[in-house]
């Protein structure tokens, strides 16, 4: 029998946490796709997991049994899957690096250049990601390193070191009425519907809908994207605003579309990740400092 290794993560967070609700914040997706996930995991193996009350989730004798064995499981696939593939871009001397938006903006390029003065005849290769896959692609083994926006799903299994952060401003539509201001404070925009990253990212999209810094709130939707492109036509078309780094407005600059300061809501980070298997591989540790060292320089 197959089994989806994506379930398993998700039944071991219910399994550790006891509430699908706190589960699904840790694995960030909603919390009627991680029941349906445990559902269909429940089908496959043919067995009951979890005795469900108002209490919360109690394993039942098999999911005691489950819990007890998927985390090696899942370790020695884990395992496998990313030194099978770094050892193709070994081979090819390829580091290959996910990123998301603008990446570590003008000091991308920066960092790109000192690695390869530090590793002549290697090559990095970038590879931009979906806001669906907010973790470029490391969790699943298919990017060496990855330059991300923090909080992102699977961030406490892996390394992690914040490069820096920056302030959050609001992308409008040029006709909208709070356009001409030089600044705003981020109540005036709570009413607003906003342009959202799709639900099953979770705790990030919630991060970009500054969802916990509204004192309850609720955040209007007005659209769902996957990518820039699509999210600065939602905006330019009066579907919604959104919350964007400072640096958008430089990155992300197009007719129909002005960036505002915001007051009165947190600062994004930007950090540097990889797995912890690679803490000893020379090659991931030289980007991560290049990465650290332009960091401290600026």
């Amino acid at each position: 029998m197959d089994v989806d290794t994506r379930l398993l993560r998700s039944f071991l967070a219910v399994a550790e946490d006891g509430s699908l609700t706190r589960a699904a914040e840790r694995v960030f997706v909603s919390q009627p796709a991680l029941t349906k996930q445990i559902r269909q995991l429940e089908t496959q193996l043919g067995v009951r997991l979890f005795d469900r009350s108002r209490a919360g989730m109690a394993l039942t004798d098999a999911g005691r049994e489950l819990a007890r064995r998927a985390p090696e499981v899942l370790a020695s696939w884990d395992d496998a899957l990313r030194a099978t593939k770094a050892a193709d871009r070994q081979a090819a001397r390829v580091l290959r690096v996910g990123f998301m938006a603008s990446g570590a903006n003008e000091a991308t390029q920066e960092i790109v250049a000192e690695f390869a003065r530090r590793r002549p005849g290697w090559r990095v290769e970038l590879r931009q990601a979906a806001w669906s896959n907010p973790s470029a692609g490391l969790v699943d083994g298919e990017v060496d390193a990855a330059l991300l926006r923090l909080p992102f799903p699977g961030q406490a299994d892996v390394r992690v070191e914040v490069l820096f952060s920056e302030a959050r401003w609001v992308a409008l539509p040029s006709g909208h009425p709070l356009a001409g201001r030089a600044g705003l404070a981020f109540r005036e925009l709570w009413d607003e519907p906003f342009v959202a990253a799709p639900e099953e990212t979770g705790a990030w999209r919630d991060h970009w809908l500054a969802a916990d810094e509204r004192e309850g709130r609720p955040v209007r939707v007005g659209a769902v994207t996957e990518q820039p492109d699509d999210w600065l036509s939602a905006i330019a078309n009066g579907y919604g605003i959104a919350l964007a780094p400072e640096s958008a407005a430089r990155f992300y600059s197009r007719p129909g579309v002005v960036y505002r300061p915001v007051t009165g809501v947190s600062p994004t980070r930007v950090g540097v990740a990889w797995a912890r298997a690679d803490d000893r591989n020379p090659v991931v540790q030289d980007f991560v400092h290049c990465c650290l060292d332009l960091a401290r320089q600026a």
